[in-house]
């Protein structure tokens, strides 16, 4: 079953309350045919920590205000949760939501790790927007999937604005590509955080020449999504470059 903007597939996206990056790249990267419908994961715990684990405890209802539509895959676009409860416990939601679906269930963070998979990169270097706490928890993570962090830099944080992360603008993303750009025995560079924006600098990056692969979050949710559905039709190297979405992402951003 079709649906009028979704002929070739439709997702349900599963975004964090106060997230504004997850909705905006998701739709921009989406290849012609397919699109999203959202679900909002509301917690009302007091710290992030708190509220990234409480995610996982309400996705199952969450998912609720999908109800019957045409769903083809089910994408958690959230990937700090997954640091901390574990690739264990991960690995438990998504059986369950997909059972409760119906449909292949993934979060970011899985798909980052089968997209490195389908490359063959196992030495990544981390690009996050993260306090030191997250961070290496998400080196743990990363890790414990058979994955190898040979370096990881930061951004600074301003804790005064409405989120921390979700504040970053994509200048703050290629400023730690830069600062990464030196290192050398690396597979892949890894953004982190969905909240990040990092679709210019991620395009920018990949089309330099010599420049190891540059991989986010967000492109790899996106690619899990339309792989699941049309395996093997979009390569990973087209969404690297940009070959169906660069000129949305041009379209979208003011100047």
């Amino acid at each position: 079953m079709s649906v009028e903007y979704a002929s070739r597939g439709l997702i349900g996206l599963l975004t964090p309350q106060a997230n504004t990056t997850v909705e905006p790249e998701f739709s921009i990267m989406m290849p012609p045919g397919y699109a999203h419908i959202n679900a909002r994961l509301v917690s009302a715990q007091k710290t992030i920590e708190e509220r990234l684990l409480d995610y996982l405890r309400i996705a199952d209802r969450t998912t609720e205000q999908f109800a019957n539509a045409p769903i083809q895959a089910l994408a958690l676009g959230c990937t700090g949760a997954s640091y901390l409860a574990g690739a264990e416990e991960e690995d438990r939601l998504l059986a369950r939501l997909s059972a409760l679906r119906g449909v292949p269930a993934f979060t970011a963070a899985s798909a980052v790790v089968d997209c490195l998979s389908r490359m063959g990169a196992r030495r990544i270097a981390l690009a996050t927007p993260y306090p030191k706490a997250l961070t290496e928890a998400s080196v743990g993570y990363w890790e414990s999937r058979g994955l190898s962090v040979v370096a990881e830099v930061s951004s600074a944080l301003d804790h005064a604005q409405f989120h921390p992360i979700y504040s970053l603008r994509a200048q703050a993303a290629g400023q730690l590509l830069e600062r990464l750009a030196p290192l050398e025995g690396i597979d892949a560079v890894v953004m982190l955080g969905t909240g990040m924006p990092t679709l210019g600098p991620l395009l920018q990056a990949n089309r330099r020449p010599g420049q190891v692969p540059v991989l986010s979050c967000m492109l790899c949710l996106a690619w899990k999504a339309v792989e699941l559905i049309e395996p093997g039709r979009f390569p990973i190297d087209g969404w690297l470059k940009g070959t169906h979405w660069a000129q949305r992402l041009h379209s979208a951003v003011e100047d």
